[in-house]
Formats: structure tokens, C-alpha cells, sequence
């Protein structure tokens, strides 16, 4: 399977601003839920991919806010400008990536961040050197999010106040 990411409305049949039993009902064309603890809503295929889905709090904590992928360990593929995000080298992909988008690292961690976007891409360490190393060498997971995703109270008022959208 190819998915392609299309931020910032979604990846493959799943959208952000969905609702819970639209985002339920989304994944299952994809193959069964997998059941977790709290409730959230995944899938894992048999190839190693998953997906979750997150949701906003207060009146919009029934919409899709937040779609993560996690690297697949077979043929499936993730796309964002024709760049395969899981199956190159994370250092490449940041590289194809930046031709097109502002793509900063992380502050936190060894992953990446298109602010405008909101795009993150995530790696547990860097291993840039060692393909032997897969954890650090290649990108384990992406997010894509609605804008104002991790805003502060202060910073989600002032981007209503620009005339923003309030999320979802």
C-alpha cells in the first residue's frame, strides 16, 4: 500500500476535523482496529505500519487533531512530495524535504518539524552513519496535525484573534 500525505487535510482515507466514528470507520477500509488501553483509535497492519488518531479537547475533543504513521518494516510506503519517508535515510529525506518546506530540527529530540505544515517527523537517536542501526538512521514515525496543534491557551487565542481558525 501507498499513502500520501496531504497536509493539512489528512493522509490517505483519514482527515483531519473527522469525526470519531468517521475516523473509526476511515481506518477499518484500511483493516481491523487494534484495541489499546484508553480508548484511542489505531490500527497496526501486518506490515509493521500503524496509524493513531488523536483528538482535540474541550468542544472539539471529537475531531481528528492529530494522524500518526509509524514506519512499516515492509512494502508499505509513506509519501510527502514524492519522498518516502520511512524508506530512505533520515538525513535524505530532510534534504529532499527542504526543497519544499521549512523543515527545522527538533529541539528535544533528533526529529524534524515543518512548522507551517505541521509535519513532524521523529527518530528515537541519530544514528546518521550506521543503516545498520535502524531506529536512528531512518525516521520512525510522522505526525500530521492541525494548525495551532501544540499551541499554548495564549498563542490559540491570538491566532482567533488574527482571524485564525480555532481547530478542530
Amino acid at each position: 500500500m501507498e499513502l500520501v500525505l496531504d497536509p493539512p487535510h489528512g493522509v490517505g482515507p483519514l482527515r483531519l476535523g473527522m469525526r470519531i466514528d468517521e475516523a473509526r470507520a476511515a481506518l477499518r477500509t484500511l483493516g481491523p482496529l487494534t484495541p489499546t488501553a484508553h480508548g484511542e483509535v489505531a490500527l497496526h497492519l501486518p506490515s509493521g505500519l500503524g496509524f493513531s488518531v488523536g483528538f482535540g479537547v474541550g468542544p472539539t475533543r471529537d475531531r481528528v487533531n492529530a494522524i500518526e504513521l509509524w514506519r512499516p518494516t515492509e512494502q508499505d510506503v509513506v509519501r510527502y512530495r514524492d519522498v518516502d519517508l520511512f524508506g530512505l535515510p533520515a538525513l535524505d529525506v530532510v534534504e529532499r524535504l527542504r526543497r519544499h518546506v521549512d523543515l527545522a530540527p527538533n529541539e528535544d529530540d533528533d526529529g524534524f518539524t515543518a512548522r507551517e505544515l505541521y509535519l513532524a517527523l521523529w527518530r528515537p537517536f541519530a544514528a546518521d552513519d550506521d543503516p545498520d542501526e535502524e531506529q536512528g538512521y531512518f525516521f520512525q514515525s510522522v505526525l500530521l496535525a492541525r494548525p495551532g496543534y501544540d499551541d499554548t491557551p495564549a498563542a490559540a487565542a491570538a491566532r482567533l484573534a488574527a482571524g485564525g481558525e480555532p481547530g478542530y
